[in-house]
């Protein structure tokens, strides 16, 4: 029977991606293991192969359709035998519109039904439309009655920062369905909320919603430009973090004349190719990376998530390194980073980086890790206060190195020094943990021989 080709996960916590390319197309044989598409999330671009062979049926979600679920069925592999007739078996993705949830139970059946429906068991896309996505809790009236909407509906009033509650809907037994929410992005929502009653809040996890930003600015002023699945995920993210983590920060002075040193020293006695290029460069970030890294392992309950009602001591310095690229940025892990040399991190982290800013990197290059270092010293930055990106337990912040004005014995004196701010997840790292680790860490800097000790 024909062969449904689903969206893979291309990591443990993706829902939804883009299907850029197709590198096949209706009638042609493939065989397991020959590359058939190529999908995009927000943090990479994998190619996607066929796992049995046979003939390209019917391809079910064209290039560049973005927001494409996880399992939702993509294409219909034809096995030998098998002709374009026996698709009609095999199950395609039915649009939201024409899957209106049962409108006859009660909220308590409803929620029966949703805890009895296996995630991911009615595929979501179908080709030419548009994928459903949740909208969240089904919305009320202030009354604690049930407002009946579509649930394509629930997420573009979400979007557009409509209350459901102010409009009648024009489908079946009165549901709000897409072209009532059309109709009020159009013609605005009809009615207002009586003197004294509550505004609509919007969700905290958003802030406001786009018309509602919208209408605070003139058109013609501004140029609307559609977030893409990387920044969404930056803003869920951290919007997130900095909601349910709770964050405190510890700053410090660091010395780095012996580091600049230690640095030139060794940058110095790289050899060099018939081209006077030397075999490497190293960077301050990349003592930095292992004066943290070192740090860790010397004070080890700071090497640490929170999971829920545990804590996870690591036992290797997994440091990320925020990476910028057009539009956000990346944060690939380096592993074990405190057995590397400084040359193998230098290596690692400028192999990272330009894979990422071409959106080549695996899932696992960059997931995991218990730490992050974030280095905005090449902007100009004195110091700032980096998020933490969950699960990760801290995320130190670098600034710029600067030359400044310090007393020594009463004498009046000049050095270079950079300011570090540590940010810390309260959960699994209380303040005397952290200004323990950070103290370490200053240490390591101002004496890099002991990186080594």
């Amino acid at each position: 029977m024909p062969i449904n080709i689903t969206m893979p996960a291309l990591s443990p916590t993706m829902e939804e991606g883009t299907l850029a390319k197709w590198h096949v197309k209706e009638g042609d044989s493939v065989s397991s293991g020959d590359v058939i598409a190529e999908i995009e999330t927000d943090k990479a671009t994998m190619e996607v192969e066929a796992v049995d062979e046979g003939t390209i049926g019917k391809i079910l979600v064209d290039e560049g359709s973005e927001n494409v679920k996880v399992n939702a069925v993509i294409a219909v592999l034809l096995e030998e035998g098998e002709s374009a007739e026996d698709i009609k078996a095999a199950p395609e993705a039915p649009k939201t519109e024409k899957a209106p949830e049962p409108e006859a139970k009660s909220n308590g059946e409803a929620k029966d039904a949703a805890k009895a429906a296996p995630a991911g068991a009615t595929p979501e896309v179908a080709k030419g439309s548009a994928p459903a996505t949740g909208a969240g809790p089904v919305p009320t009236t202030s009354g604690g009655e049930r407002i009946f909407a579509s649930p394509l509906a629930r997420r573009l009033a979400k979007d557009a920062g409509i209350d459901l509650a102010a409009l009648s809907g024009s489908g079946p037994k009165g549901r709000i369905v897409k072209a009532d929410i059309e109709k009020a992005k159009k013609e605005g929502v009809p009615g207002k909320a009586p003197a004294g009653a509550p505004a609509a809040a919007a969700p905290m996890a958003t802030g406001m919603g786009k018309q509602q930003v919208l209408s605070l600015y003139e058109e013609g002023t501004y140029e609307l430009v559609p977030a893409d699945g990387m920044r969404k995920t930056i803003a869920a993210r951290l919007t997130e973090a900095k909601q349910t983590v709770p964050h405190f920060y510890l700053n410090m002075d660091v010395r780095i004349d012996a580091l600049l040193k230690a640095r030139a020293d060794i940058n110095a006695a790289a050899k060099k190719d018939k081209d006077g290029k030397p075999e490497y460069k190293l960077s301050v970030n990349d003592f930095i990376m292992k004066a943290w890294a070192v740090a860790l392992q010397r004070v080890p309950q700071a090497n640490a998530t929170w999971a829920g009602d545990s804590i996870l001591y690591h036992k290797r310095s997994d440091v990320a390194v925020a990476v910028a690229i057009p539009g956000g940025l990346f944060t690939p892990v380096v592993k074990s980073c405190d057995t590397k040399t400084l040359r193998e991190i230098s290596a690692e982290v400028k192999d990272l980086a330009t894979r990422a800013r071409s959106k080549k990197l695996a899932p696992h290059e960059y997931q995991g890790g218990a730490t992050a270092v974030s280095n905005l010293g090449m902007y100009g930055v004195s110091n700032f206060s980096a998020v933490i990106n969950p699960p990760h337990g801290t995320i130190l912040a670098v600034g710029a190195g600067e030359e400044r004005v310090y007393v020594e014995k009463g004498e009046i004196k000049t050095g270079n020094f950079m300011t570090v701010t540590l940010s810390c997840d309260h959960r699994s790292v209380d303040g005397a943990l952290g200004a323990e680790v950070l103290g370490v860490f200053k240490q390591l800097i101002e004496t890099p021989a002991m990186m080594l000790a």
